[in-house]
C-alpha cells in the first residue's frame, strides 16, 4: 500500500511540474506575442510619422520657395514703380517747363504794366505794339500779353480796318492797349524809361500817351490758340 501511495505522489508531483512548465511556456509565448505586436505598432507609427514629416517638409519647402519668389517679384515691382514715378516726375517737370516756354500755362510774377492810348495827335499802331514787345523781350521779359492776349513766338501783329484796330494773335483788339510783362520790374522800368532813347520818351515824342507802372504781382493768362507749324518738323535720325 505504501508503494502505491508513493507512486501516486510521484505521479502527482510530476504532473504538477509538467503543468508548471506548460504554464511558463504559455506565459512566455503570450509575452512574446504581446511584445511583438507592440513593437510592430510602434514601428508602423514611426514610419507613418516619418512619412507625414517628409510630406510636410516638402510642402513647407514649396511654400517657402513660392514666398521667396513672390517677395522677389514684389521687390522688382517696387523698383520699377519707383523708377516709373521718378520718370513720371521728370516728364511732368519737363512738360511744365515746355508749357511755360510756349505760353500754354497761366503765369504770375512781378513786372510792369504799360498802357498805350490814342491821342488827338497820333493813334497807336501795330508797329508801336511790336516795337514795345521787342523791347520787353530784349530786356528779359519772360511772359507778355496785350489786352490779356498771350504773346508767343508766332504771334502776328497787324493793323486792320484803316488803323481803327489791331490784330494780335488773330484777335482783333481796340485801344487802350494794356501790355503786361513779367520780369524784373526795376530793370524793365529802367530800360523803357531811358532818357531820350527809351521807349517811353520816343513814343511820347511821336504823340502817343504812354504810362509804365511797376507791379509786384502780374497775372498773364495762357495762350488759347492753336499752335500749327506748316514747315517746321522733327529731323529724322539717319541710320
Amino acid at each position: 500500500m505504501k508503494k502505491v501511495k508513493l507512486n501516486n505522489m510521484a505521479v502527482s508531483f510530476v504532473m504538477f511540474i509538467v503543468c508548471v512548465c506548460l504554464m511558463c511556456v504559455m506565459f512566455m509565448q503570450f509575452r512574446t506575442v504581446e511584445e511583438t505586436d507592440i513593437t510592430d505598432i510602434k514601428n508602423m507609427r514611426e514610419a507613418e510619422l516619418r512619412k507625414s514629416l517628409a510630406e510636410w517638409k516638402s510642402k513647407y519647402e514649396e511654400v517657402e520657395e513660392q514666398l521667396n519668389n513672390t517677395n522677389q517679384k514684389i521687390k522688382e515691382y517696387n523698383e520699377k514703380i519707383g523708377k516709373s514715378e521718378e520718370a513720371a516726375e521728370l516728364i511732368d517737370k519737363e512738360l511744365e517747363q515746355s508749357n511755360l516756354a510756349v505760353g500754354k500755362t497761366d503765369v504770375e510774377g512781378e513786372g510792369v504794366v504799360i498802357t498805350l492810348k490814342d491821342t488827338e495827335e497820333k493813334d497807336v499802331e501795330g508797329w508801336d505794339l511790336l516795337n514795345l514787345i521787342n523791347e520787353l523781350k530784349y530786356a528779359g521779359a519772360e511772359a507778355i500779353s496785350v489786352n490779356d492776349v498771350r504773346i508767343i513766338n508766332t504771334s502776328e501783329i497787324a493793323d486792320l480796318g484803316g488803323y481803327s484796330y489791331i490784330s494780335v494773335g488773330q484777335q482783333r483788339l481796340e485801344g487802350p492797349y494794356v501790355v503786361k510783362a513779367i520780369g524784373s520790374q526795376a530793370y524793365l522800368s529802367s530800360i523803357l524809361n531811358l532818357k531820350d532813347s527809351g521807349y517811353v520818351d520816343q513814343s511820347k515824342s511821336r504823340g502817343i500817351d504812354v504810362k509804365v507802372e511797376p507791379n509786384k504781382k502780374i497775372e498773364i493768362p495762357k495762350y488759347n490758340g492753336e499752335m500749327a507749324y506748316k514747315y517746321l518738323k522733327v529731323e529724322e535720325e539717319t541710320k
